[in-house]
């Protein structure tokens, strides 16, 4: 495994092939007061790319367009906030989507446990370290365990994605999975206009 960080954008040249694996890191969980950090990527190949943005300006080029291009794939965990918080900061609509924690919650309905963690367990055999999960992802320098930490949310989500897509082959339940993913954008726009905390779709809201 080879960790790369790149300062500002990703370098020319660099590609993912059809789908990249995709999270982000921020100073906290608020759409509108907290700033976009990291975003990590990674092929499935066993590498990961952080990209460490200027927050003055989130002038990047490279990995907005390799984000925003609907030809290629984009495989997150919990898409819901990380498409969220791409659109509030780069202002690109992320599509197509792959989201593994509803996938999960379609398939594993045996559990309510569907975190990244428990998924790498369950499925991969990976005990995945959550030490750096509350950090400073604002700092300049970023530590040897950070690093480490933030790659290891993309590294295995191509993994994740075979597994889970086959259970909802095996469950008839795909086509339902890929409406969710489709409607992920439109999600996060409720979330970034307000609605975060309401579910338009309940009977009590009337």
């Amino acid at each position: 495994m080879s960790i790369h960080l790149h300062k500002g954008d990703l370098p020319d040249g660099l590609d993912f092939g059809a789908s990249v694996a995709v999270d982000t890191e921020t100073q906290g969980l608020s759409l509108v007061r907290d700033k976009l950090c990291l975003v990590q990527l990674s092929a499935g190949d066993g590498d990961a790319h952080i990209v460490q943005m200027n927050r003055g300006s989130y002038d990047c080029p490279n990995l907005k367009a390799l984000l925003s291009d609907k030809k290629i794939e984009k495989i997150f965990h919990f898409a819901r906030f990380d498409v969220a918080m791409l659109k509030q900061n780069l202002g690109i609509d992320v599509v197509p989507i792959y989201c593994t924690k509803i996938a999960s919650a379609l398939v594993r309905t045996y559990t309510d446990a569907h975190g990244l963690k428990n998924l790498c367990k369950e499925l991969l055999n990976v005990d995945l370290s959550k030490q750096q999960q509350s950090s400073d992802w604002a700092t300049e320098d970023l530590t040897k365990a950070q690093m480490a930490y933030a790659a290891s949310d993309v590294l295995y989500l191509h993994q994740l994605q075979r597994i889970l897509s086959a259970r909802l082959m095996r469950e008839n339940r795909y086509d339902l999975a890929k409406a969710c993913f489709e409607f992920m954008p439109t999600r996060a726009a409720l979330d970034l206009a307000g609605w975060n905390g309401v579910d338009i779709f309940s009977h009590a809201f009337r």
